[in-house]
């Protein structure tokens, strides 16, 4: 049955990527939650977790168009050195966030150094990949309103207010 709308869902999982490289988990005692029907999650992944019964495991794997997609060439932009803070020490493999022209902030990698032109690369740093989650579904409940509100799960799993 599919996850119902504003359900807080948590969850244990191991993510492996296509070369078997662990690249997040989580796990019952520190596990990850979000409010389904939000887009916090891959959507293939919350819909595998609505076929799932409570304390049950489950293999899924999610190829790169419905995980954060095919690596994009056209994502690659050189700049001028020019373009980063002169103390700023710069290596390949380096992350940051880059502000969009609407507001937002989006993941970055450095991905070459010639000189005076560092290449960029905008894909996210899973693009193109094959990703398999080896997930558990740990408790389902229904989100309060001010988990609704903040538009994140609280308690174990969630954001704690201090």
């Amino acid at each position: 049955m599919p996850l119902k709308i504003n359900q807080i869902v948590s969850i244990g999982y191991t993510l492996t990527d296509d070369e078997g490289n662990v690249v997040d988990s989580a796990n019952s005692a520190a596990p990850f939650s979000f409010i389904s029907g939000k887009n916090q999650i891959l959507p293939m992944l919350e819909e595998k977790l609505g076929e799932m019964l409570i304390g049950s495991n489950k293999i899924v794997v999610i190829p790169p168009e419905e995980g954060y997609g095919i690596y994009d060439e056209n994502a690659l932009q050189k700049v001028d050195r020019a373009e980063f803070p002169e103390d700023t020490a710069l290596e390949v493999g380096m992350s940051f966030f880059a502000d969009t022209p609407d507001g937002k902030e989006i993941p970055v990698v450095i991905k070459n150094i010639e000189g005076n032109d560092i290449t960029l690369d905008f894909n996210h740093p899973l693009a193109g990949k094959t990703l398999t989650f080896d997930v558990q579904l740990l408790n389902l409940r229904d989100a309060t309103a001010e988990e609704l509100s903040h538009g994140h799960a609280h308690g174990a799993g969630g954001h704690h207010h201090h």
